[in-house]
């Protein structure tokens, strides 16, 4: 009765491989007892396709969940490269009456009347008598972008490292292509 139930059930859950009565032109001694199906080897095959399923389900699950969070992790570079552009731009169209050179660092202030400018002259150097809103000081890079005061130690070191990197890259390359 069982075994019953388990042919007339959809075959899209399991499926078996057809019989040959002679695989390989071998012709079988007796193809029934070769092929003798218990209905318990059928419930466990379903089972291992169930568990099997799950399995993959969870290995595809933990994938995507991977994907994700790269994708938010992209989202927000992108988030700051873009306001890093913003504020690059900005202050790039700072009023400034002197030619800007990179390395340099400028000082932001504002007027009283609300006109920001940049100026080579630190808070420090104009001393009690600065007439202006000290907003910030800023490294111009040699790409142009701007580094804020409180980023700049650690923009020395990253660019210190990138330039170990690259000279021991050029070494390992000049290197490899003299052999």
């Amino acid at each position: 009765m069982a075994l019953n139930r388990l042919q007339d059930a959809p075959q899209a859950q399991v499926n078996l491989v057809e019989t040959d009565s002679t695989p390989g032109g071998v012709q079988l001694v007796n193809p029934y007892r070769t092929n003798k199906v218990d209905c318990m080897d059928l419930v466990e095959l379903a089972q291992e396709i169930q568990k099997a399923d799950k399995f993959v389900h969870a290995n595809v699950s933990n994938k995507l969940q991977v994907i994700a969070e790269q994708v938010r992790f992209l989202q927000d570079q992108a988030r700051r490269v873009l306001e890093e552009a913003k504020e690059n731009a900005d202050l790039h169209h700072v009023p400034c009456n002197l030619v800007k050179k990179p390395g340099t660092i400028y000082h932001l202030y504002r007027r009283s009347s609300g006109q920001r400018y940049l100026s080579l002259l630190s808070p420090q150097e104009w001393g009690s008598t600065c007439p202006h809103e000290f907003l910030g000081s800023y490294r111009l890079e040699h790409d142009h972008s701007w580094t804020p005061e409180h980023k700049m130690e650690a923009r020395s070191n990253d660019q210190q490292m990138i330039n170990k990197i690259l000279t021991c890259s050029n070494t390992l390359s000049i290197t490899m292509g003299d052999k």
